[in-house]
């Protein structure tokens, strides 16, 4: 038998397979491979699938003239009509990974091209989605008035087509009711024409006559019409009396008929079957269980059939009589008389039921009846506390404390009627109410608290250290736990009732319960804060006295307790405690500057003198105290005094500081010559002080010497090179000579010593904008968020400088990546501003304000959006809190409080001048 290889080495005894087959051979092809069934097959010699005659088709070579390429000839594959065998099969799957490959080596960058053309078609033709996104988020603002309130939407058809024809209606005739009557009836007799032409057919060209189809005589139409005339007045006439017109129904029937009717319920009727089969099975099956009774009456209720409902709770009244549920839910449902008279069987089945008789006093509307009822109640119930508390506040001054009286001997353990007793009552009496108090309930706090607080409204102070002292005792020996949390928070309603003399001796006796060795200062700084978050000042007052009485000699208790008096003192007392703070921690420079400032803002120039010269002492070579000195001297116009200060200071604590005051000092009176020998002094002293080179830069700008100004900017760049403001000085002075191209050299310099520095990209960004190159301002910005992504100034000013539709967009993008950031915070309360949406400007103002109270730029803003939109009473408050604050920091804040000849300026000054120099956004 001859195999396929056989075949191909003697081409001259190949016969084609068709040829075989129609003669009768049978080839390989026919019988399958010389294998065995269970031989394991060889898959890498394995033939390749066979083609179907339409696939065959289908890959015949297309040579149309439209399939031709002059370089590649024609389309489609060289190959098609080869087998395709496991060599062609690892040849592609080789050129597939070479060309998987290539492709990810140029895919980065393919990616990257066609996000930034997306990008670059996007922003040149946004999306629809896009330019209403503001708008979109706009639409969460919307109340349910502004809903509400839109108008209606026109109707845009025409008149015609909005007037629709009214249907008309004629009356039919009788006539045409009478033919289709007859079209419908049958004939049970032969007329005389029928029997004159023989049956029923009709001779040619006969007319059959109209009337061969008439009913017989028994319909009459116009009695039909008389019946129905008087049917119709019969109905008018049960409606309505035929002499006045007034009705006759009944009003009652009819509206409790329409109340029947009415869908109280929205479920599904199903459901209330379900639920009133399952109810009907609770009660027949346990039919002394009060719940299912008031389950099923609720339900009655809830579908409207109130009457059914209190059937059924009455019946439940008569199977539960012990249930004071029941007789409750009855009482609800029954109306006025009825409900009472329920009461009075509830009472007497129940007399011991004190939410009964609670019940019995509420339907009663009189005063007096109410009064009878609670002593009727008393009577049955003498030891409830409710029934004697609802009592006593229906009666006057000296019944109610009678009734306290009787009162507190049915119930000696209620600590409320005891302690209503003891208001009710006199000095002298309370005072043995409160002691009977005591001896029937000594586990109580409370009680005592009362007794302290009593003692010190009726001016025996020193009696409430003692009564707290007591307490305590009293307490431990009953075996009560004394929370320290508990006694706190009472103190502080002491404070709110006024008793601050209890609330101070409550603080000073349990402070220290509980409390380890080593947590008691980290604990007290604690509960004073707590205290006077919770306005209880008096309460922080007391914990701080405690605290700085076990820890004098700490000086951040001092300090904290200082910044308390500061804040919610007054000034006698934070100078009264800064004394004691100095005898006892002479060292501490802040407590001494603190005091010296007290007594000159008060205007005590010579008693905050005597504070610094006590502080010298205290500290001879002090820098901090130098300069407060000289800063008190210059403030009050003692300007040698000052001088002579500043020239013991350089002599006896040489500090960079002390030489740039000094240098500032003779630059502000104008002694410039004397403030470059001292510039010069001081920067071979201290080279690395970047504020001596930018002052020695700024006099010599100011003197009109530009090159040397550069030269001493560059000097010092060369010796600090991290000083990010001399980089920004440098920068601006070369452009305003002109020389954008070295300003930019200056700056990218500067990114690369400092890299990540949000300052020196903004400058860069604004030396853009100022030269109207504003797409290569773009592009700066994109990189410096790059680099900086959570930097607030930078998103500020890439929020200004977005086209408006863009800018909200831009806005809610930089609060996600900085949401508490103040420069953020303002670039949106400018966008509301724009917008014209003043309250919420204002409201974002204030935010601002709040988070840095520090930024200038954010108060002279503020106080430039009240000045054109608000009232002089808003004015005022802005500037108050602008004093409070004291600003610091700011671009147009320093501009403006920096320039030598505002240096005598305070801040109520300086915050019309900032807010005058700023433009309205835009």
């Amino acid at each position: 038998m001859w195999t396929e290889t056989t075949c191909i080495f003697f081409n001259f005894s190949y016969i084609h397979p068709k040829l075989l087959r129609a003669t009768g051979f049978t080839t390989r092809s026919d019988i399958g491979p010389a294998r065995d069934a269970d031989d394991i097959p060889e898959d890498r010699h394995a033939p390749p699938n066979k083609k179907h005659k339409q696939d065959k088709e289908d890959d015949e070579e297309d040579l149309n003239d439209a399939n031709y390429d002059e370089f590649s000839g024609y389309g489609g594959s060289l190959c098609s009509k080869d087998p395709y065998d496991k060599d062609d099969e690892e040849a592609d799957a080789i050129y597939d990974a070479v060309d998987k490959r290539m492709d990810e080596k140029r895919k980065e960058r393919r990616e990257e091209k066609l996000k930034i053309d997306i990008e670059k078609f996007r922003q040149e033709r946004p999306k629809i989605q896009q330019q209403f996104s503001d708008l979109k988020r706009d639409l969460a603002d919307v109340t349910v008035d502004d809903w509400n309130n839109l108008p209606e939407v026109g109707d845009a058809r025409n008149r015609k087509q909005r007037v629709a024809r009214t249907e008309k209606f004629t009356p039919v005739p009788d006539s045409v009711l009478a033919r289709a009557a007859a079209q419908g009836s049958m004939n049970t007799s032969i007329s005389e024409q029928d029997q004159k032409y023989g049956g029923i057919n009709t001779p040619f060209g006969a007319i059959t006559p109209i009337g061969s189809a008439t009913p017989s005589a028994d319909i009459d139409m116009k009695k039909i019409g008389q019946a129905r005339n008087t049917l119709m007045d019969i109905k008018l006439t049960q409606v309505s009396d035929s002499v006045s017109g007034q009705t006759v129904v009944d009003p009652k029937g009819y509206l409790t008929d329409l109340q029947s009717m009415l869908p109280s319920h929205g479920g599904d009727i199903n459901d209330v079957k379900k639920a009133r089969l399952l109810l009907k099975s609770v009660r027949e099956t346990n039919p002394k269980h009060p719940p299912a009774w008031i389950a099923s009456a609720r339900l009655e209720e809830v579908t409207g059939k109130v009457q059914a409902a209190r059937n059924l709770i009455m019946k439940g009244c008569e199977e539960c009589p012990k249930s004071e549920d029941v007789w409750l839910e009855a009482a609800r449902l029954m109306p006025g008389d009825q409900a009472r008279a329920v009461v009075a069987q509830a009472v007497r089945q129940l007399p011991q039921s004190v939410r009964i008789w609670s019940k019995a006093a509420d339907l009663e509307t009189e005063l007096k009846t109410k009064k009878r009822v609670f002593r009727k109640a008393l009577e049955s119930i003498p030891n409830s506390v409710r029934l004697w508390k609802q009592a006593v506040e229906l009666e006057e001054e000296e019944d109610a404390r009678i009734m306290l009286s009787r009162s507190v001997e049915c119930c000696p353990t209620s600590v409320e009627l005891w302690l209503a007793l003891a208001r009710l009552e006199s000095y002298e009496n309370a005072r043995k109410v409160l002691n009977k108090a005591r001896e029937s309930i000594p586990t109580d706090r409370q009680v005592w608290i009362t007794a302290a607080k009593l003692e010190e409204a009726n001016g025996n102070s020193h009696m409430v250290e003692r009564i707290i002292e007591r307490a305590l005792n009293s307490l431990r020996a009953n075996m009560v736990e004394i929370n320290r949390d508990h006694w706190i928070r009472d103190a502080e309603d002491c404070e709110k009732s006024g008793s601050i003399i209890t609330c101070q001796a409550i603080i000073q006796a349990v402070i220290s319960v509980g409390i380890e060795e080593e947590d008691r200062k980290h604990t007290w700084m604690e509960d004073a804060d707590s205290c006077a978050a919770h306005q209880a000042y008096e309460c922080a007052r007391a914990i701080y006295a405690f605290a700085l009485a076990e820890f004098p000699s700490k000086k951040s208790i001092w300090l904290r307790a200082a910044y308390f008096e500061k804040n919610h003192g007054t000034r006698e007392s934070l100078e009264t405690l800064l004394q004691r703070a100095v005898a006892h921690c002479p060292k501490a420079e802040v407590l001494w500057l603190m005091g010296a400032k007290s007594k000159w803002m008060a205007g005590d120039v010579p008693a905050a003198r005597s504070i610094l010269a006590l502080a010298f002492q205290a500290n001879p070579n002090s820098e901090e105290i130098w300069l407060a000195a000289v800063k008190l001297e210059s403030e009050n116009n003692e300007f040698e005094r000052a001088r002579r200060l500043l020239q013991k200071a350089r002599a006896s604590a040489p500090t960079a500081r002390v030489f740039m005051k000094s240098v500032k000092l003779e630059w502000c009176l104008g002694e410039i010559r004397n403030a470059e020998i001292l510039l010069d002094e001081a920067v071979k002293h201290y080279p690395d002080f970047a504020k001596l080179w930018m002052m020695r830069g700024q006099i010599q700008v100011q003197a009109g010497k530009r090159e040397v100004a550069r030269d001493s900017y560059n000097q010092g760049l060369k010796k600090c090179p991290q000083a990010v403001p001399l980089w920004l000085l440098l920068s601006r002075l070369e452009e305003t000579v002109g020389q954008l191209t070295r300003a930019r050299s200056i700056l990218e310099k500067a990114r690369l010593k400092n890299p990540g520095t949000e300052e020196l990209w903004l400058e860069a960004v604004r030396v853009e904008c100022r030269a109207g190159l504003k797409n290569i301002a773009n592009t700066l910005m994109a990189k410096a968020l790059q680099e900086c992504p959570t930097s607030g100034m930078l998103w500020a000013e890439a929020i200004l400088m977005e086209a408006r539709p863009q800018r909200k967009t831009k806005c809610m993008d930089a609060l996600k990546k900085c949401e508490h950031n103040p420069h953020v915070l303002l670039a949106a309360s400018k966008l509301f501003w724009c917008e014209r949406k003043l309250s919420k400007a204002r409201s974002w103002f204030n935010r601002t304000v709040k988070i840095d109270p520090d930024l200038g730029d954010a108060w002279a803003y503020f106080y430039k959006f009240e000045l054109a939109h608000g009232d002089e009473k808003e004015q005022e408050d802005i500037l108050k809190r602008c004093l409070a604050a004291e600003p610091h920091h700011g671009d147009n804040w320093c501009a403006v409080s920096k320039d030598i000849s505002n240096w005598r300026l305070k801040t109520e000054e300086l915050l019309p001048l900032v807010a005058k120099s700023l433009p309205i956004p835009t």
